[in-house]
């Protein structure tokens, strides 16, 4: 059982804003929520991401640690 007058009031039709539009209904401790990024508009959600390499760190990681595609193929024809 819950003690009474020691938890916040709960709302369970609480509105989330981004951008000053609702983008969807939650229960929450507060009646509005302001935020700046959700689901709807994040790059990752919406595939809009994208990979920047700069200063060819994969080319530098693929040079030290392992071998490119073309040394791989080169060496599975020899054998």
């Amino acid at each position: 059982m819950a003690k009474p007058d020691i938890h916040p009031k709960w709302y369970p039709d609480a509105k989330v804003y981004c951008n000053g539009k609702v983008v969807m209904t939650i229960g929450s401790t507060k009646p509005e929520l302001h935020v700046d990024l959700w689901s709807g508009n994040h790059p990752f959600y919406t595939g809009t991401q994208k990979i920047v390499d700069t200063e060819g760190r994969v080319e530098r990681f693929l040079r030290k640690y392992g071998k490119s595609s073309e040394q791989s193929s080169d060496d599975k024809k020899k054998k």
